[in-house]
């Protein structure tokens, strides 16, 4: 059976198209996914990190705390910190440690602090009393300057799971977040990976992805009966490794 899932692309909605006719989106007839839905990326990640096979590409995750930002800093030295619940790369910030001060940036603005304390109540400000996430900031291979990860959307659709999209999201000019909602840009699946290593890596990481959608899905759907769709966020470092940042059970 061919290959389909890089020459379509998610429009945001349930209509599935090919890339090259985003026009023809008013004849499409939608295609209609029920099933259960599991907002918290914590419950997702803790269920993939049981996983020996899979453990290996989550990026270290903690729940937020001080301690916990304090000591993954002085590990890892860049983080991200996300809502638990919540999409669209709404809420994410960059946080770092450098030169023995620290700062964050969100959006476009980078906010920096001589202290963690000071640090620590600019993000209690900006989390709002929200749980928050914080995960091992990742140096993903780029195009053109700018970071691209990869979505993969893997549905049950009469009693089979079936691809419907694994495109490519290059993060818009002077943001980290790859979000189309953000200004992101989308490519095709090959054509990410063509652009940021070589063709000749396109069918490995492909194939990987696909290996570890399945695998996931088999894991959260043991976890979490009644879960049909999946929307895997993946990136590639810069060494060629492929991590899954989250996945998203209500996909856009």
């Amino acid at each position: 059976m061919k290959d389909m899932s890089d020459t379509v692309a998610d429009t945001g909605g349930e209509t599935i198209l090919p890339a090259e006719e985003p026009n023809v989106a008013a004849h499409a007839a939608p295609v209609k996914v029920q099933g259960r839905q599991l907002a918290s990326k914590w419950a997702k990640t803790k269920a993939l990190l049981s996983h020996p096979r899979i453990a290996p590409h989550i990026p270290p995750t903690r729940m937020y705390n001080a301690e916990n930002l304090k000591s993954m800093l002085k590990t890892h030295g860049m983080v991200v910190i996300k809502p638990v619940r919540g999409g669209g790369g709404h809420g994410v910030i960059k946080v770092s440690a450098e030169g023995g001060g620290y700062s964050y940036t969100q959006h476009m603005k980078t906010h920096r602090f001589s202290s963690f304390a000071a640090l620590g109540r600019a993000l209690d400000s900006k989390r709002n009393g929200r749980k928050y996430l914080i995960q091992k900031g990742i140096w993903l291979a780029t195009v053109g300057g700018r970071p691209i990860d990869y979505r993969v959307k893997y549905v049950k659709e009469g009693g089979r799971w079936k691809y419907r999209s694994m495109v490519g999201r290059v993060a818009r000019p002077g943001l980290f977040v790859t979000n189309l909602c953000q200004g992101g840009t989308m490519l095709t699946a090959a054509q990410g990976i063509s652009r940021s290593f070589s063709k000749s890596m396109v069918k490995s990481k492909k194939r990987e992805m696909r290996k570890l959608t399945e695998l996931s899905t088999h894991v959260l759907t043991s976890r979490f009966p009644g879960l049909s769709q999946f929307g895997y966020d993946y990136g590639i470092d810069k060494n060629g490794k492929i991590w899954i940042f989250e996945v998203n059970t209500r996909p856009q």
